[in-house]
Formats: structure tokens, sequence, C-alpha cells
């Protein structure tokens, strides 16, 4: 029977002293450590870097002679994490990338990789602090959302060209908008006239939309628009399963993944895939005998996603949503 991390919770731990100074808190930190398990002298991926929290915490338990590799496709990022990690020298290391390309981007030095590979999936709480990034709708900006400045494809670009029906099946499957077809509608016939430029722009369109329909929200009823715009912009699902197909062929034996997700079509993707992955038979169960050949690559290490404890929400709401989970390669 697998481990479970979820009936073996770590003590909470002090978070480095350089959380305050950066302005950010990583989520689920004490159980990102429990499941990573570091140890000095194994070689460790933050494939998702962001502002260098987790990666902070990992580096501080694998000295001194333990190796870390950041991965992110925003060049701020990188810059922000190297200047937080900076003490750690040559054990510290960042490469310009998507997490989903890490077949290509990983040093050849560090493959396999001995320890263990963490992904914090989505946007970061730094990217939304930055207002012209154009990821929130409580201050206006341009309809940008790009993780990667690089990238070709912006929210403007979808929202105003973008066809109707297109439209209503982004807002439907990505944002699980009840409103999908009304919004899409309003919105292309909107933009003949006048197309979309801001954050402001179409989140006004939005909670008009909304207030004509006598609807009330708990959130602001732009919010699951603007989560289907930034996961088709940034293309997010497509990266996770390339991502997750990739760490078979990564991951050393004994070597340990750990992946947070914050919303339920990113945690459905990955409880797949691991619960594929965890079997020797993956073939249908009608099929008498078995036909794939199919062998497990990972041991589960939690049946169900570990969630923030009720003190970190309330320390960090952004924690609210996170899900973790985490495997062993065989």
């Amino acid at each position: 029977m697998s481990p479970d991390l979820n009936s073996n919770r770590p003590n909470p731990i002090e978070p480095p002293s350089s959380h305050s100074k950066y302005g950010h808190i990583p989520v689920l930190l004490n159980e990102v450590l429990h499941a990573l398990a570091p140890e000095p002298g194994r070689i460790y991926v933050d494939a998702t870097l962001g502002a260098g929290g987790h990666s902070e915490a990992i580096l501080e338990r694998i000295q001194p002679n333990g190796k870390l590799i950041g991965i992110d496709q925003d060049p701020t990022a990188l810059r922000l994490a190297s200047d937080r990690l900076v003490r750690f020298g040559s054990q510290f290391q960042t490469v310009q990338g998507n997490f989903s390309e890490l077949g290509r981007l990983l040093p050849a030095d560090a493959r396999p990789v001995t320890g263990g590979i963490l992904a914090d999936i989505g946007v970061s709480s730094m990217q939304l602090d930055q207002a012209e990034r154009g990821f929130s709708f409580s201050k206006e900006a341009p309809l940008d959302m790009r993780m990667s400045p690089e990238a070709p494809l912006t929210a403007e670009v979808v929202v105003n060209t973008y066809d109707e029906a297109r439209l209503v099946q982004i807002f439907s499957e990505y944002g699980e908008e009840h409103m999908s077809k009304t919004l899409a509608r309003l919105i292309v016939q909107r933009r003949k006239s006048n197309p979309f430029q801001t954050t402001t722009d179409l989140a006004t369109l939005i909670k008009e939309a909304y207030q004509s329909k006598g609807k009330q929200e708990k959130i602001h009823p732009a919010t699951r628009i603007f989560q289907a715009l930034r996961i088709e912009v940034n293309d997010e699902l497509g990266h996770l399963q390339r991502f997750l197909e990739s760490l078979p062929g990564l991951l050393a034996p004994g070597a340990r993944v750990a992946i947070i997700s914050f919303h339920s079509l990113e945690d459905r993707i990955i409880k797949q895939h691991f619960q594929a992955e965890s079997r020797d038979c993956i073939c249908p169960p009608r099929l008498p005998i078995c036909q794939c050949g199919h062998k497990a690559a990972f041991k589960l290490l939690n049946s169900k996603p570990i969630q923030g404890t009720e003190d970190e929400i309330r320390r960090n709401p952004r924690a609210r949503s996170a899900k973790l989970r985490a495997a062993i390669r065989l």
C-alpha cells in the first residue's frame, strides 16, 4: 500500500526570513518539503521558480553539496529569484523556459534528477500584483495575460478575433462559466464597433451582463472569464500535459515529484495521469488479458490532494484553492 502524506501531516515550520522581504509566501511550503523530503547531495528542479520561495527552503535543506535548477519563462521572476538566492552560489542555477520543456532545458549534469521536481502551476501572485500584465481586473491595464513576454498570443487578440463559438467553448471549458453563450454573444456584438483594449473594458461588460440578468455572485462575475482567457493565452493545460508526460524520462528511480494546482481542471489532469502511471495495466476493463504492456512509473504519495490548513489559509488566502499531489519514481 502506498504511503499517504495526508495521514502524516508535517509540523509547521517557520518560513525563511526573506519571504517578508520579497513579499511572497509560497503555498503549502511545509507539505511540499514533506513530499519532496530534500536530502543533501541530490539534484532538485523547481520547474516554476517564481519568486523562489519554495526553492529557498529546498536549498537550505540540501546543504552542503546539493543543487537546484530553477526554471521560469518570466525573465522578471528569474531576476528576482536570482537576487534572492545569490547566497547559494553555484548550487543554484536558473534557466529561462516553460516547465513543459524540461527535457530540452535541463543541463546534462542535472540529468537524471536524483532528488525531485516541483511544479507550482498557474499564475503567480507576483504576476497578479503587476497590473500592467493584465491578469487582474482590479486595475485598468492592457488585455495581455501572457506569462512570457515573448509569447505571441494575448487576451486582447482572443477577445477581439476568436469567433463566437470558440469563445463559448473557452469560457465553458476553461472557466466553467454558466453564462458563456450570453457573454460570448455580447463580446462579439460590442467589438464590431468598439474593440476591447483594457481589462476594465471587458470586466465592465461582464458585470453589466450579470446585473441585467439580476444575478448575484459571491465573486466578481469576471473572475471565471479572466481565468479562461489566461488558460487559453498561455496554453496552460497543454503545457501541463506535456510536463507530466516528460517526467518518467527525467527522474531517477526513487526521485520524487510534487505538483501544486489551483483549479479543478488542472487537478483532474494531474490526478488521472498519476493514477494511470501508478498501474501496470491500463487496458479497458472489458479485456480479459492485458494487451497494453504498460508498466507503472510512479508510486503515489497521496490518494487525495493535500490542501492548506486553516491557519495557512488565514495567513495566505492564495492557499485556499491550492492542491498538492506527489509521487515517487519507481
